[in-house]
């Protein structure tokens, strides 16, 4: 059995959740989602209380178990409390500023990167160097941050490039004279 999947999930005060089929809707303080799950797993609603129900033990349905549920959990926690992604610019003359909506990064090219605003996500810069990636939806927040990140991943020789807040960069030793 799935320790994830058979776990229940708490609804918090001031969050709705309406099933339309396998359609969910989830409504919070911080705005609502909708997301279409697997017709397959069986999901119970009473009161404030989610179980996720799995009819066999096939392997795509086992799989299907834990997936359901952890993302039923993460838009009820996006919808209550958000989810934030902190990214790091790491090198000489790397620097952020806030451009509208959106972000323009000095990344060591001969030219400004853009970084367009998304919907349902905000921007925070904090300083020359850190942003902070904040929204409801937890794979657009991590998608957006991972956009971000790929305009110039961490170099593992000094280090320079843009990098996640808690990533730990793996660095190798260079040449020897």
């Amino acid at each position: 059995m799935s320790r994830i999947g058979k776990k229940p999930i708490t609804i918090p005060a001031g969050v709705e959740i309406k099933q339309e089929g396998n359609t969910f809707t989830v409504k919070g303080p911080k705005g609502q989602l909708v997301r279409e799950l697997s017709s397959e797993i069986k999901v119970n609603i009473d009161g404030n209380e989610i179980t996720i129900e799995r009819p066999n033990d096939l392997p795509n349905i086992r799989a299907l178990h834990g997936t359901t549920r952890a993302n039923l959990n993460n838009m009820i926690i996006g919808v209550s409390e958000g989810f934030t992604r902190g990214l790091e610019l790491v090198g000489v003359g790397y620097r952020v500023q806030a451009s509208g909506k959106g972000l323009t990064l000095s990344l060591g090219y001969s030219h400004p990167v853009e970084v367009k605003a998304v919907e349902g996500i905000t921007f925070k810069v904090e300083g020359n160097t850190k942003i902070s990636v904040e929204g409801i939806d937890k794979q657009l927040v991590g998608q957006v941050a991972a956009n971000i990140r790929a305009k110039r991943p961490p170099e593992p020789y000094k280090g320079k490039g843009v990098k996640y807040a808690d990533e730990v960069i793996r660095r190798k030793e260079g040449k020897k004279g």
